[in-house]
């Protein structure tokens, strides 16, 4: 099937470093609907689903914000912290969506691991599936964050 124009520029873009070191697909040769569609699956197979998966990462930051850059407790097993800098991230789809460069990150005591996402993660995931893709530096791996969150 050929690809439309449109889904080719916003590969393009997702490819390029023009918003994000790296670009927003790493070392992924997978178009960015296989790489949903691969990341939608796994979700479905944990039993989450996107509205849960976010509402639950923003309950986190908005938590974490709290703590003005120090440890927060989110509950017996997890703690949380945000870091932020000044500016804003615009999203790469093409509408006029822009978040604050802010990333949190949530230990867990369990796995003795953690865990990072920016405001721009909640974002790409909500509205668009898009959890990154394999390799790039703001990759939120579905299994891993649902391990981590829930």
């Amino acid at each position: 099937m050929k690809e439309s124009p449109q889904n080719k520029k916003l590969e393009e873009i997702l490819r390029s470093s023009k918003f994000a070191a790296g670009g927003f697909l790493g070392g992924d040769k997978r178009s960015v609907p296989e790489i949903i569609d691969a990341d939608l699956s796994e979700l479905s197979k944990s039993g989450y689903n996107i509205e849960q998966v976010v509402d639950r990462m923003q309950e986190i930051t908005n938590a974490a914000i709290a703590g003005l850059g120090t440890w927060v407790t989110i509950d017996k097993f997890r703690q949380a912290k945000v870091d932020e800098a000044k500016g804003q991230l615009p999203c790469p789809w093409p509408h006029p969506a822009r978040f604050a460069k802010r990333i949190t990150i949530l230990r867990h005591a369990d796995f003795d691991e953690t865990i990072m996402w920016s405001d721009l993660n909640i974002h790409l995931i909500a509205e668009h599936g898009f959890f990154e893709g394999r390799d790039s530096d703001f990759r939120v791996e579905p299994g891993r964050l649902i391990a981590m969150i829930f």
